[in-house]
């Protein structure tokens, strides 16, 4: 069975990275150690895969406790995010393009690391690992300009933005995701470590950047926002400057790999990423407005909501990423009946969400200073009916378009992540909707 892991990862290997300089013995004889370190560590040929994915999964869910400090920063930051009309409204569409940019990056970290085209270590690494930071860093800025773009849009309708603050809000919004840079490496540095300790990248990593990154890029984005408007002329020149280095050098990148097919499909399939999540941001805020004029001043539910809105994504990244993995190494087909394959995976992360989002609903309400066993008892149920609503809906959609993606020939890696974190955004705003209809507090 080994034999047959490791013959299933060398051609893969060879088809997505036919570009490699290694010589054939080479990179066979690396398949072949990645598939031995994979069935030594239990993740593809685990005998356990139900006790494994829970023990994991609720070390990595855990990490959903820092989106509650997410909203502290928000809130400690909040006369600086209300000194121009778009500040706010551009907020959530840097949420959304950080999280597209770590999702894509893990998964195909995680994917890579499996079937041996990439070292986990940073030194030394293979052609794939250095092509797939310059993906990031484009994609990155593609995304900087789309999002804002959009929130521009959006903006002039609902927000009071003026056509002439695009400038602005291009500067900010780029400069922001230019040092969200760092959250990638760091990304690297976790899907490295996870893959060396014996974990599954596949089930570790997400989960343990969504919220790290919503938290970083938060306190970066009020630090560019107070440079520009509150550091003089000092401040705009610094923002100016990290524009035009950032554009510098993703310039370069675009031009020495203009002729690179991988590099400029990769790039056309996140483009298509990025305009099909476009459209599903603006539908969360649509279902979050009607979900305030219910709670109106219910703390614990404002402070619940990015970690819950984590929480159903990383369930959902969980088995989207496990799905894209198995896929590449052929131990499962794309149909929808070899789901049952992952059924241990599948209830092992479940079972973990529900038991952190039971810590996170009495940590909400202690940190409110509302903690009481019938205020408990009511988030708790709350937080549990979005669960069982949201879940299997993001599970399926999660499969769903990993196989749909790799039956196309597309790399399921850059659509998965992105795809099912953005739309867990909008089913779990819904489903708490649906919930607070269901159970008045």
């Amino acid at each position: 069975m080994l034999g047959m892991v490791a013959e299933r990862g060398s051609k893969e290997q060879w088809n997505l990275q036919q570009h490699l300089t290694l010589n054939e013995s080479f990179m066979s004889q690396n398949v072949i150690k990645a598939a031995n370190a994979s069935a030594r560590n239990g993740y593809i040929l685990t005998q356990h895969p139900f006790h494994k994915t829970l023990k994991e999964c609720l070390v990595s869910f855990t990490f959903d406790f820092i989106g509650l400090l997410a909203g502290f920063i928000f809130a400690l930051f909040i006369e600086i995010f209300m000194s121009a009309p778009w500040i706010i409204a551009t907020y959530p569409a840097i949420l959304t393009a950080k999280g597209v940019i770590v999702g894509i990056l893990t998964g195909r970290l995680s994917t890579s690391l499996h079937i041996g085209t990439i070292y986990p270590r940073f030194i030394r690494n293979t052609r794939a690992f250095h092509r797939l930071l310059e993906i990031i860093i484009v994609v990155n800025l593609i995304a900087s300009l789309l999002m804002s773009s959009i929130a521009v849009i959006f903006g002039l309708f609902f927000w009071g933005v003026e056509v002439g603050a695009l400038i602005e809000i291009m500067l900010n919004v780029v400069t922001t995701m230019a040092l969200g840079l760092t959250i990638s490496l760091l990304a690297a540095y976790i899907s490295f470590f996870s893959f060396k300790f014996g974990w599954d990248p596949d089930v570790v990593v997400y989960p343990v950047m969504s919220s790290s990154a919503d938290t970083l890029i938060t306190l970066y984005y009020a630090l560019v926002i107070m440079a520009f408007f509150f550091c003089g002329d000092m401040g705009k020149a610094i923002v100016i400057i990290v524009n035009v280095i950032y554009l510098a050098i993703t310039a370069l990148i675009v031009l020495r790999n203009i002729h690179e097919e991988e590099f400029i499909k990769s790039i056309k399939e996140v483009l298509l990423t990025l305009i099909i999540i476009a459209f599903i941001v603006n539908v969360t805020g649509t279902f979050l407005d009607r979900i305030s004029t219910i709670i109106e001043e219910r703390r614990e539910v404002y402070a619940i909501y990015p970690p819950l809105i984590d929480m159903i994504g990383d369930v959902g990244s969980v088995i989207g990423s496990i799905a894209t993995t198995r896929l590449a190494l052929g131990l499962i087909s794309p149909s929808l009946k070899d789901l049952k394959k992952l059924k241990g995976h599948v209830f092992g992360s479940w079972i973990s969400s529900l038991i952190i989002l039971a810590a996170l609903s009495a940590t909400s309400l202690m940190l409110n200073g509302l903690l009481t066993l019938q205020r408990f008892a009511w988030l708790t149920l709350i937080l549990v009916t979005v669960d069982i609503i949201a879940i299997p809906l993001i599970l399926l959609v999660s499969y769903l378009v990993s196989i749909l993606t790799f039956k196309r020939g597309f790399d399921p890696d850059n659509f998965v992540i992105p795809i099912e974190s953005s739309l867990a955004d909008s089913i779990t705003t819904i489903s708490l909707l649906v919930a607070l209809l269901l159970i008045p507090g």
